[in-house]
Parts: C-alpha cells; sequence; structure tokens
C-alpha cells in the first residue's frame, strides 16, 4: 500500500481519496474504521477552575465568547479554553463552523433551526442551551446542514 499527501491550499477541509485496483471490502472496511475511530478519539484541553479536562470534539455543542473568556459548552457542563475563537477555527475539524462574531458551533450537534425576521436560533438536543446565528452566516450555515443532510 501507497500513502501519498498532497497539500491544497484550495480546498477548505481534509479529503481521503482512496484509489484501488480492485475492491478488497475488507481493507477499505478496516481503512474506513481506523480513521473513524481515530477523529472520534480527537480531544482538546479545557478547564474548570483549576481542573483540567480533556473533552472529545464530538461532546461539544458551540465556544462562545464571555466577556475575555471562549467558554466550550457540552451538554450539561461549561469549561474555558485558552484558545482564541480565530485559533480554534484552525483547530477544529470540518464539523464546526463559525455562526457569529463571538460563536463557533458543532454542525454534528444541531438539532433545530428557527428562521425568523428578527433572529435565527440553534437548537441542541437534551438540553435547554442555544445559540443564535448572524444574518451574516445563516446562509451558509443553512447550505452546510443541507450538505450534511445527504
Amino acid at each position: 500500500m501507497k500513502i501519498k499527501v498532497e497539500i491544497d491550499p484550495q480546498l477548505s477541509e481534509t479529503e481521503l481519496i482512496v484509489r484501488t485496483p480492485k475492491i478488497d471490502e475488507q481493507e477499505i472496511n478496516y481503512l474506513y474504521k481506523v480513521i473513524a475511530e481515530k477523529s472520534q478519539k480527537m480531544r482538546i484541553k479545557l478547564f474548570q477552575k483549576e481542573t483540567i479536562y480533556y473533552i472529545n470534539y464530538q461532546q461539544l455543542l458551540f465556544f462562545e465568547t464571555n466577556g475575555r473568556f471562549i467558554q466550550a459548552h457540552t451538554r450539561s457542563d461549561v469549561y474555558e479554553t485558552h484558545f482564541k475563537l480565530y485559533e480554534l477555527e484552525k483547530l477544529l475539524p470540518s464539523n464546526f463552523m463559525r455562526v457569529s462574531k463571538s460563536t463557533i458551533l458543532n454542525l454534528d450537534q444541531i438539532y433545530g433551526l428557527t428562521h425568523s425576521l428578527t433572529n435565527n436560533l440553534v437548537e441542541f438536543q437534551n438540553t435547554y442551551k442555544q445559540v443564535y446565528v448572524s444574518r451574516k452566516y445563516f446562509k451558509k450555515l443553512k447550505e452546510e446542514l443541507d450538505h450534511k443532510e445527504l
């Protein structure tokens, strides 16, 4: 097996292409499983007072600014991070998206999207937490969600 890495700055997210002379279901399934497991184990270091937590990206609902601090929200907890939002945009996987000047959210955690003349609201399943999406980002968010639906 050969492994080749190409850098293309025009890509918006990492793309993995498997080229094979014949279909080997076992090998392809194994590669998919390894990559999927690795991406699920990606974690970020977050803080609550003096305690450091290592949280899986899938557990995160959104990041938002609160004064000078950046907070990371899960369904039941709020943590702090030392990263700035622009740093998180570069660090986080492609299922995270900026939706306002002060918020980045996990597209995989969105349960509901309400669009009205006064605001755009994102809801998450099994939690009271909600996030407002600015008009500037709403169209792109809707496109991303429609794309993920397929």
